[in-house]
């Protein structure tokens, strides 16, 4: 493609490496520039108008120009614009903001730890376990155990906790002391004739396995996401969480909830640990804590993990880790806002009730030749396409199909995501069933086009 010379795309391709992107081909067919926000949708510099049917980055909860979360931040630019939380230092916005969030826990939580990210948050959770395991005397119980296509981000550590192969390839990735069992997704993972109750059975007794076999008192935490986001939405059997929980328990094993995606209302409910029923011991949240109008994060943890830690740190005389920006006045003050506005405004049951409207319209194309699967809980949903429903196969190139019919969707107006070949739904909370109906005409003119272009007869 060419570009005018000096243009923001020009420009863009001479100076900026990006984020989950072939460069090679980012130097041909240039950015998408997005120029503002309306609502649940964003406008490009041509003037295009698109529903972000991704929320940004699965994130931005209340919308794309919510003036209370910019007067929320001007407020406090004005009166505290930065203080660090090192030393014992502390400001307004941290300490309400951290009593809140554990009034918000839907299990018993001690402290709340701020960080910048998801992947600063995980990457915390980890070494500060190690620090706790050092503490109690259990010098072998390093190991952590994710999952197939589990996502917790790409800092070192998180990203070996990541259970992708992109995330890992040349990356010399994962570390020592990170194993990864079983992902949930009955439709791709299941054996022949299995229910999903015997499949979350196996995956349960193949955790055990994994346990036994590397030892329990080897094995510190078990960190899991609620609802696998980038890995494809993969939304576990009914039974599954109750059977895992059971492992972790009779092996005393802590189980770190990854909420990053879930969190603040995703699922239909605050948090996704109330979706499933689980009882984690840390809980790590970012994204929808301010629906990303500033980058912030933080993780919550029980007595059980924070008395070994005080206890350690004052051994040593410092709990020596931190960050600069974490616990950031300006973006605390933006969370407390956006928690405000989330709980006014209702919409948590938004998510819920929207997104049960969401599921039953891409329900509606299960007799379309390229749909294998739909799967979903409260505003997440995931549509799987396939080129042989029998066969549960796409093209020949894993995410060829995906890709073309995310492409197709973008032309009709509609931000999806191609997680490999399913197409992701995570659109703002705010979302109502006028926008819905919108993406839904869209995505049928989409799958037709797919279609057409893969020769599939309709």
């Amino acid at each position: 493609m060419t570009f005018q010379p000096n243009s923001p795309e020009a420009r863009d391709v001479a100076y900026h490496m990006h984020s989950y992107t072939n460069a090679r081909t980012h130097q041909e067919d240039g950015p998408l520039i997005i120029e503002r926000g309306d609502g649940a949708y964003v406008i490009d510099n041509s003037g295009n108008r698109f529903l972000e049917g991704m929320a940004g980055l699965w994130s931005v909860g209340v919308g794309f120009n919510e003036p209370r979360l910019a007067a929320a931040a001007a407020k406090q630019m004005e009166k505290l614009p930065f203080y660090h939380t090192f030393g014992g230092r502390s400001h307004g916005p941290a300490v309400d903001l951290a009593e809140k969030l554990i009034q918000l826990a839907p299990v018993p939580m001690s402290k709340v730890f701020f960080t910048n990210s998801g992947s600063e948050a995980n990457d915390s959770v980890l070494k500060l376990l190690w620090y706790r395991s050092n503490a109690m005397g259990q010098l072998q119980r390093k190991k952590i155990i994710s999952r197939l296509r589990g996502y917790h981000g790409v800092t070192i550590a998180s990203a070996s906790m990541t259970g992708l192969p992109s995330n890992h390839e040349s990356f010399d990735l994962p570390i020592a002391n990170v194993l990864h069992t079983g992902c949930p997704h009955h439709y791709r993972d299941a054996q022949e004739g299995e229910s999903e109750a015997e499949f979350a059975t196996r995956l349960a007794a193949e955790l055990e396995e994994m346990i036994v076999a590397e030892g329990p008192d080897t094995v510190m935490a078990f960190i899991a996401e609620p609802v696998m986001g980038a890995g494809g939405i993969v939304v576990p059997p009914e039974t599954y969480w109750a059977k895992i929980q059971a492992v972790l328990q009779k092996y005393d094993i802590l189980l770190v909830a990854d909420e990053v995606i879930c969190g603040f209302g995703r699922t239909g409910q605050m948090f996704g640990s109330q979706t499933f029923g689980m009882r984690p011991d840390v809980m790590v949240m970012s994204k929808q804590i301010t629906s990303s109008y500033f980058p912030f994060s933080a993780f919550m943890i029980n007595e059980r993990v924070f008395e070994p830690l005080a206890d350690e740190s004052n051994r040593i005389g410092v709990l020596g880790h931190g960050f600069t920006g974490a616990g950031h006045p300006t973006g605390a003050a933006i969370a407390l806002e956006n928690l405000k506005i989330i709980e006014e405004r209702g919409l948590v049951a938004n998510a819920a009730e929207v997104g049960a409207y969401l599921r039953e319209h891409l329900n509606s194309f299960d007799d379309h030749p390229l749909v294998g699967e739909v799967r979903g809980v409260g505003l997440l949903a995931a549509m799987e396409l396939v080129l042989d429903k029998d066969a549960k196969t796409a093209a020949e190139k894993p995410g060829q199909l995906g890709k073309y019919a995310a492409e197709r969707l973008f032309a009709h107006g509609v931000i999806s995501r191609p997680m490999v070949d399913a197409l992701a739904f995570c659109p703002p909370m705010i979302v109502n069933r006028s926008d819905i109906d919108g993406l839904i005409s869209a995505l049928g003119k989409s799958l037709d086009e797919t279609a057409a272009a893969f020769d599939i007869a309709i």
